[in-house]
């Protein structure tokens, strides 16, 4: 029974991962539910949900391009913030770490729900200047992957936020930018997990299959699928972990 609510929530994380972000929401909870202790179950989904946003952003090259500048400028922060965030999260450990992890979810939520109040507010201090933005979305960049190398939970919800917040405006390009950089991110903290001996590898094999399936095919679907309702259920499944893991940590 583990085995197979491990891959069937591994499956339902792909596709959340590839439409809005927000899918270790599902399988951190999960493998925390069979016992696994919280740095080893973060490292765990972490690894297994790597090969399903590679599926997704695949999915989802043919729909929009991407500017290779708009890639370098999420691929190197991506890189160096993800493995800081993953000696950061082995160094805190089990306990402290699972205090704040209902905090980040929350928080997390909270940005996605004021994305566009907040991008109302940069338009007006920022104007059209392409260059700024692109400055502040490294920067941004960095701390979302230092928390996402940390506890990737909700990621996606803040990488879609902060791309929006810099003059992105359409739901399938901004996936792709958001994939291509949670592959970057959990790639080099899956690494940093392995050479800490986090991993519970033949869990996170057993997940990587339902992740990639999930990823792919939800990519493909995009342009089927209402983003409204995608924004509403990454909200919904935010809420939802956040409370779950309070009281876990309770």
């Amino acid at each position: 029974m583990m085995w197979l609510a491990l891959v069937f929530a591994a499956s339902l994380a792909g596709p959340v991962n590839a439409l809005a972000g927000g899918g270790t929401l599902i399988t951190y909870p999960a493998l925390l539910a069979f016992g696994i202790p919280p740095v080893a179950a973060n490292a765990t989904s972490t690894v297994a949900l790597v090969p399903g946003s590679l599926s997704a952003y695949w999915g989802f090259r043919r729909d929009h391009a991407v500017e290779t500048r708009d890639l370098v400028c999420m691929a190197i922060p991506s890189l160096v913030g993800g493995v800081l965030g993953a000696l950061l999260v082995m160094w805190v450990g089990n306990r402290t770490f699972a205090r704040v992890v209902p905090w980040l979810i929350f928080g997390a939520t909270a940005l996605f729900v004021a994305q566009a109040p907040i991008k109302r507010w940069l338009d007006r201090r920022m104007g059209e200047g392409h260059g700024r933005r692109r400055a502040l979305l490294v920067v941004m960049q960095l701390g979302i992957a230092v928390y996402g190398g940390f506890f990737g939970a909700a990621m996606g919800n803040l990488m879609l936020a902060m791309l929006g917040l810099v003059g992105q405006d359409h739901l399938s390009r901004m996936n792709g930018l958001k994939n291509f950089a949670a592959v970057c991110i959990n790639g080099v903290a899956a690494a940093t997990f392995f050479a800490g001996g986090q991993v519970r590898l033949p869990l996170a094999a057993a997940m990587m299959a339902g992740a990639v399936a999930g990823g792919y095919g939800a990519a493909r679907l995009s342009a089927k699928i209402d983003s409204r309702w995608v924004r509403a259920l990454v909200i919904v499944v935010g809420l939802g972990m956040g409370a779950y893991t309070l009281v876990k940590a309770g």
